[in-house]
């Protein structure tokens, strides 16, 4: 439900409460014209009473050992580290509205938090309760909730009070985005929760901006040959229309982020000889490695779909390291000593990268990546 066409408090409320005596307790249809829940709380709803749930039974949170705590942690160590500076800034921009931010896994587990409420809130404990790295907040622990729902639904939600399964959790309101990995898998989600506070639905809008800056600091931290920046003719760069696309030394996808899927209609779920990038530009590939040696601003490219869009090619992931220095022992490196037979190889076909590449045995791809990766910094 938009922002815009949230009713008043009471009806709201009221609106929930016949939800739930529809729904849960089977007590009839709701009048006519009575505001509904979010389809996806109502299927939650669905999932907890054939899970044989009901809302009066007691919820716990499990204590976590700090062995478990930090097992979560090191497995999530990608995801932690891209969510952490987003997470900082979101604990600012939400400091006054008794609002924290819960990073999860795919599972519901959480592995990081925000600045929870300090000792002298009233809320503080039921905060504590949820608010520890290890804790699970899957649906099957704690029912509806945003963290559940969002997994399930794989799309962001907002929840208030009443609209939470059960009633040891009818004290929280919150506002949950799933989080997709550079190869397009759900990896976790976002979850802004208060404790008995002021329902503030447009927090959904900020968990899925913030799910955003999250997924493209991944996207940009995977290793890949090529990083390119996509952005529609005449469109502002921004976290939300610009796609960021992965592409490996054959030319294959190795990683996304949501816009570039959305810009491309492709699902771009990367696997072993998956989507190549001739599947899906107009333009060798080649190209794009000599936009990027030149640090060219941007290139117009056609689409096989007859669209066009602008591509920033440049270098991708840190994986490489040193490629211009000689060894450490004084010795020139085997990648040197590769990348010149490749340069006399070129120079002895008069330029033709294609007559080189065949001669040496290897593909024209391989040839410009490699003279492109052992060129100097600068060149």
């Amino acid at each position: 439900m938009s922002a815009s066409a949230v009713p008043p408090p009471a009806e709201r409320s009221l609106a929930i409460a016949q939800a739930r005596r529809e729904l849960i307790d089977g007590d009839g249809p709701r009048p006519r014209g009575s505001v509904r829940v979010d389809p996806g709380i109502t299927r939650s709803w669905q999932r907890c009473l054939e899970a044989g749930r009901r809302p009066q039974q007691r919820v716990s949170f499990e204590p976590v050992s700090r062995t478990a705590s930090r097992e979560v942690t090191e497995c999530n160590r990608a995801l932690v580290t891209a969510a952490r500076p987003v997470i900082e800034r979101l604990s600012r921009a939400i400091a006054d509205t008794r609002y924290f931010a819960i990073l999860t896994d795919a599972r519901g587990i959480v592995v990081d938090v925000g600045t929870l409420p300090d000792g002298t809130d009233p809320a503080a404990r039921y905060a504590r309760d949820i608010g520890r790295i290890g804790v699970d907040l899957s649906e099957s622990a704690i029912g509806t909730s945003a963290i559940g729902t969002a997994l399930a639904e794989q799309e962001s939600v907002w929840l208030h009070r009443g609209e939470h399964f059960f009633d040891d959790t009818s004290v929280y309101s919150c506002a949950g985005a799933p989080l997709f990995g550079p190869r397009g898998d759900c990896i976790g989600m976002l979850d802004l929760t208060g404790v008995q506070v002021v329902e503030r639905p447009e927090l959904r809008h900020l968990a899925t901006l913030s799910a955003r800056s999250i997924e493209n600091l991944l996207v940009q931290r995977e290793p890949c040959e090529l990083l390119l920046r996509l952005l529609w003719p005449g469109c502002p760069s921004s976290e939300t229309t610009e796609g960021l696309l992965c592409i490996d030394a054959g030319g294959h996808v190795t990683g996304a982020n949501a816009a570039a899927r959305q810009m491309l209609h492709q699902p771009l779920v990367c696997h072993a000889g998956g989507l190549h990038f001739n599947d899906l530009f107009a333009l060798p590939l080649h190209m794009m490695f000599d936009a990027a040696r030149r640090g060219d601003a941007m290139l117009e490219v056609p689409l096989w779909s007859g669209l066009r869009v602008q591509v920033r090619a440049q270098r991708g992931g840190s994986e490489h390291g040193d490629v211009t220095g000689a060894a450490t022992d004084g010795r020139p490196r085997l990648r040197d000593v590769e990348t010149a037979l490749i340069r006399k190889a070129v120079s002895d076909a008069r330029g033709n990268v294609a007559e080189a590449a065949r001669t040496l045995g290897i593909s024209r791809a391989t040839v410009y990546r490699k003279l492109w990766r052992g060129r100097p910094a600068g060149d």
